[in-house]
C-alpha cells in the first residue's frame, strides 16, 4: 500500500509550493537585487565622473585651452575608436603586459622564497625583514638611474622595477601565513616524523595559501604600475604603454594621452580582478 504525500495547505486552503521551488524563486529574485546592490553604485559614480569631466571641459576651460582636457566623446571618437591611434596603444599594452607577467613571476618566486627563509627562525626574520622594508619604502624613481646604469635601458631594467615594487606584499603575506600555522598541526607532523620538506609542502603552504593569495593580489596591481614606470624611463626596445604616455605628454596630445591612461587602467583592473577571483576561489575551497 502506497501513500501519497499531500502538500501543506496555506491559510486560505491552497497548497503551498515545495520548498525547492521556493528556494529557486528566491534565487531568481536575488539576482536582480544583487545586480542593483553591487552594480548600481559604480554606475552612478561613473555617470557623475563623466558629468564632472564634461563640466570641466566646457564650463571651466576656455575653447583655446580645451585641448588640455578634451570632452569624453572626443577621446572616444578620435582615439579609442580610431584604429590609427588605438592600434599602437594596444601593441604597446601587449609589451607592458609581457613585462608585468615576467616581473610578477620573478617577484612571486623571489618573494615566496624569502618568506619561507624568514619563517625558519626569528634570527633570519630579524636579519632579512629590514631589507624587505627598505625595498618597500625606497623611492623607485631615485634608483632608476642606477638600475639603468647597471642593467641597461631595456626589458631587463623594466622587469627589475616591477620586482622591486611588487615583491614586499608577497614576502610579508607569505611569512605571515607560514608562521600562523596551528601549533597542534605542527605537533602532529612532529609525531609522524615528517621531514622539513613534507612539513612545508603538506602543512605550511596549504595553510598559508589564503594569506599568500592576498599578497599575490596586491602585487598584481603593483606590478602593472612598475611596468608602466619602467616603460617611461627605459625606452630601449619595443615601446610599452608608459613610453607612449611620455610621448603623448611631450607632444600635448591630450586625447591620446587620456585614451592610453584609460587602456592602462582597464588592464590593471583586469589583472587585479583575476587575482581577486582566484583569491575568492581559494578561500571558498577552504
Amino acid at each position: 500500500m502506497t501513500t501519497t504525500m499531500i502538500p501543506p495547505l496555506t491559510t486560505d486552503g491552497v497548497a503551498s509550493p515545495p520548498a525547492s521551488t521556493n528556494s529557486v524563486a528566491a534565487q531568481r529574485r536575488s539576482v536582480p537585487a544583487a545586480i542593483l546592490r553591487y552594480g548600481l553604485p559604480p554606475l552612478i559614480s561613473f555617470v557623475i565622473a563623466i558629468g564632472v569631466w564634461y563640466a570641466v571641459s566646457y564650463l571651466i576651460l576656455s575653447p583655446a585651452r580645451r585641448f588640455l582636457l578634451p570632452p569624453p566623446h572626443e577621446v572616444l571618437i578620435d582615439s579609442l575608436l580610431d584604429p590609427t591611434h588605438v592600434g599602437p596603444m594596444l601593441d604597446a599594452l601587449v609589451v607592458t603586459a609581457k613585462v608585468s607577467l615576467v616581473g610578477f613571476l620573478f617577484a612571486a618566486l623571489i618573494g615566496v622564497t624569502i618568506g619561507v627563509v624568514m619563517s625558519r627562525g626569528s634570527f633570519l626574520e630579524r636579519a632579512i625583514y629590514p631589507w624587505a622594508v627598505v625595498l618597500q619604502v625606497i623611492p623607485v624613481l631615485a634608483i632608476v638611474p642606477l638600475i639603468g646604469l647597471w642593467f641597461g635601458y631595456g626589458m631587463v631594467a623594466r622587469t627589475i622595477v616591477c620586482v622591486i615594487i611588487a615583491i614586499f606584499p608577497i614576502i610579508a603575506n607569505t611569512h605571515f601565513g607560514l608562521v600562523s600555522v596551528d601549533k597542534g598541526a605542527h605537533e602532529l607532523f612532529t609525531l609522524g616524523k615528517a621531514s622539513m620538506f613534507q612539513r612545508l609542502t603538506k602543512l605550511e603552504f596549504p595553510s598559508a595559501l589564503p594569506s599568500m593569495m592576498t599578497g599575490f593580489r596586491t602585487a598584481s596591481g603593483l606590478v602593472v604600475v612598475g611596468a608602466i614606470i619602467g616603460d617611461m624611463f627605459f625606452a630601449k626596445g619595443q615601446p610599452g604603454i608608459g613610453t607612449l604616455l611620455d610621448i603623448y605628454r611631450a607632444r600635448l596630445q591630450s586625447d591620446d594621452l587620456i585614451a592610453a591612461i584609460v587602456l592602462a587602467s582597464l588592464f590593471g583592473i583586469l589583472v587585479f580582478g583575476i587575482f581577486g577571483v582566484l583569491n575568492a576561489m581559494v578561500n571558498r575551497r577552504r
